[in-house]
Formats: C-alpha cells, structure tokens, sequence
C-alpha cells in the first residue's frame, strides 16, 4: 500500500472501531501531538474521544500526501457526553452535538505510521461546550 493508503485503512477501521486498524501503526508510534506515546498511547486517545464525544464519525475534507507523509483535513462529528479528555476537564457534559475540526498529518515507513502530528481547532470545540466565552 501507498502511505496515503495504509493512513486511509487506519482511519476506515477507526471509524469502524475494528482493532485492525492498530495493526498500521507502529507499537513505538511517536506522538508529536499532545497525548500519549506509541501504539497503545494512540488507542487510549481514541478510546477517550470516542467515550467523551459519543462514538464520533468523521468527515474526511481532504487528503494530501508527499513521500512518506499523509495530510488529513477532517471533522470529528459527536456529542459531548463526557468530559474526561485533558481538553475538556471541569466541564459538565452538555449533550451538545459537536464538530471539532483537525489536521493531522502521518508519516508511513515500511507499511506502518510511525508519526503523527495534530493541528485541531480545540477553541471551536471549547466554545461548541460552553468552555470558551463566545464574542458578541
């Protein structure tokens, strides 16, 4: 597989919550994103989203690769059930359906992602729950 395939089997078993998309990723996966390390750091971060925003789906905006890296525009759709994640601490659960806009981009060596790196708009999920004051 391309990088740009190998990224876009993990996300699809993702979204299925199927544990073979852990099977393309590197165990030693290093996280540039906040968040824990490796392959079993990346299932606690999934785990935790998916406990806090009510089994999210995604919407894939774009894909953009070069060499050995993948970008992904996406937008994790969910509800705020929860408020275990680091990000949403303190804050009660609002039920809110949410969109929490993120690019990430992976970097593929021999078949598996062995980086990973987030840019997500978290004052726009903040704001989505009450965290953030909105303007007027």
């Amino acid at each position: 597989m391309t990088p740009a395939e190998t990224v876009l089997a993990f996300h699809r078993a993702a979204e299925l919550r199927d544990g073979s998309a852990f099977g393309l990723v590197a165990e030693d996966l290093v996280q540039h994103a906040a968040g824990p390390q490796g392959r079993d750091g990346l299932r606690q971060t999934l785990a935790t989203l998916d406990h806090d925003l009510d089994h999210p789906a995604a919407t894939i905006h774009r894909v953009v690769a070069q060499d050995d890296l993948v970008v992904v525009h996406l937008t994790i759709h969910g509800r705020h059930v929860d408020s275990t994640m680091p990000l949403l601490a303190a804050l009660p659960a609002t039920g809110t359906a949410v969109a929490w806009d993120f690019i990430h981009i992976w970097r593929v060596a021999d078949g598996a992602i062995v980086e990973h790196w987030a840019c997500r708009d978290d004052v726009g999920l903040l704001a989505q729950v009450g965290g953030w004051p909105t303007s007027h």
